[in-house]
């Protein structure tokens, strides 16, 4: 689903804005998060176990991300949609694996929070597009 030119983006650090369901009476408040894509083609990400986004997630199993290019680059970004697994196991693999990947990992400004992900149930989000938008200037 993916072109060369959106995995060289999604190959980058770049914070990718998760949107859920929101709840009733609510609008929809896309979220910044860490990710990465999978060799299956999926964007993985993780959350704490008790973020209200998951119990969205497990009423409606859908979400959508978008990714851009930062300013002063030519315009670049990749939207996608689609089901939503969650899973208990990999998540604080998975935040150790961002965590390196968006350079925090030896920050002491993020230790104490990457030792509470190694040590907590950290849940870990799957994203399978099936909807895929996409504009490279």
């Amino acid at each position: 689903m993916f072109r060369d030119e959106d995995l060289a983006l999604l190959a980058r650090p770049l914070y990718a804005f998760l949107t859920v369901a929101p709840r009733a009476g609510r609008w929809p408040a896309p979220r910044p998060v860490w990710f990465e894509v999978t060799d299956a083609g999926d964007l993985a990400m993780f959350s704490e176990p008790g973020a209200p986004k998951l119990d969205r997630l497990r009423e409606r199993p859908r979400a959508s991300v978008v990714v851009a290019a930062p300013p002063g680059e030519p315009e670049h970004w990749v939207a996608t949609e689609g089901e939503v697994t969650l899973h208990d196991q990999g998540g604080a693999e998975l935040a150790a694996r961002l965590a390196d990947r968006y350079g925090v990992s030896h920050d002491p400004k993020y230790q104490a929070l990457i030792e509470q992900w190694r040590d907590s149930t950290v849940v870990r989000i799957l994203l399978h597009p099936d909807k895929l938008n996409r504009f490279t200037a």
